[in-house]
């Protein structure tokens, strides 16, 4: 699993995830995302774009980073998840906690709204 990370408009950061999001992808990368998602009020895009497969611990890596951020005044939103990967994201209700949009100007927008 590998992460990228880059700031867009207006302090929006964007983290996209490489790989397979299962338990050694999540050990992998946590410690980066929860750094890259950190701080008060924070704007989170998680493009989902490249990611492979989803298990049950990026599952719990998603919604307790969503929860956090939002606790701390924040917003998380998923970008552009691939049709297997939603289906996941669907079926265990992370899409009803945390929003998916399928365009970077979408996402963005909503993080600014």
């Amino acid at each position: 699993m590998e992460l990228q990370y880059n700031e867009v408009e207006d302090n929006i950061r964007l983290i996209k995830l490489i790989g397979r999001l299962d338990i050694g992808g999540v050990d992998a990368i946590e410690p980066k995302f929860s750094d890259y998602s950190s701080g008060e009020n924070p704007r989170v895009i998680v493009d989902l774009s490249d990611v492979e497969f989803l298990a049950s611990s990026g599952i719990r890596l998603l919604t307790l980073s969503a929860k956090s951020i939002a606790s701390r005044g924040g917003r998380m939103v998923l970008l552009n998840p691939k049709t297997d990967v939603k289906d996941v994201l669907d079926i265990t209700g992370v899409s009803a906690i945390v929003p998916i949009y399928y365009d970077l100007k979408s996402a963005t927008a909503a993080l600014k709204g």
